[in-house]
């Protein structure tokens, strides 16, 4: 059975694509279950010269992210909510290669952190790449005592990553 958002996501990508003037294959994935569906769209890079490949990626990922980020608003908007998934554009493993180095960014303000004991502010990131910090500190039990959340406004929006507080210093404070 296929499934009509991640066809609708392929679709919209390769015209995109196309539209730019660029002639490649996009592949798909349905990951495992998640609520809602993300679906990964895989520009091919078979058919791409390197100058392609960096233009697409662009400095930082950014051309990337804003493909990312209107690949999800075009192809939500106006649907049922049983009809929105989310959409990751990934080419030549940029995402996998940058999950590793924001991995590697947490590890390091961890450490910062219990050194310390101070806040750590990183550098801005996209919307995105903030939230997969956030996911990494939520999920790891090994960031336990740690938490994290935002500051600032676009562009220069922040990942700020702080000792956790115990529940009585929570308590405290309210």
């Amino acid at each position: 059975m296929t499934d009509q958002r991640l066809d609708r996501g392929k679709q919209w990508l390769e015209q995109l694509l196309s539209l730019s003037g660029i002639a490649t294959a996009v592949d798909t994935q349905q990951p495992a279950e998640t609520s809602p569906p993300n679906y990964w769209l895989t520009i091919e890079p078979d058919n791409l010269t390197p100058a392609q490949i960096d233009i697409l990626i662009g400095t930082e990922g950014a051309t990337i992210d804003a493909i990312q980020y209107l690949a999800n608003a075009s192809l939500n908007i106006h649907q049922e909510a049983d009809l929105q998934a989310g959409y990751t554009i990934e080419l030549d493993g940029y995402r996998h290669r940058r999950a590793i180095a924001l991995k590697s960014i947490a590890d390091e303000a961890a450490t910062q952190v219990r050194e310390h004991g101070n806040e750590v502010v990183l550098k801005p990131m996209s919307s995105a790449e903030r939230r997969q910090m956030h996911t990494f500190f939520d999920s790891d039990p090994s960031y336990g005592d740690l938490s994290t959340y935002s500051r600032g406004q676009e562009p220069d929006r922040r990942l700020v990553v702080k000792l956790a507080q115990s529940p009585e210093e929570q308590e405290h404070q309210e």
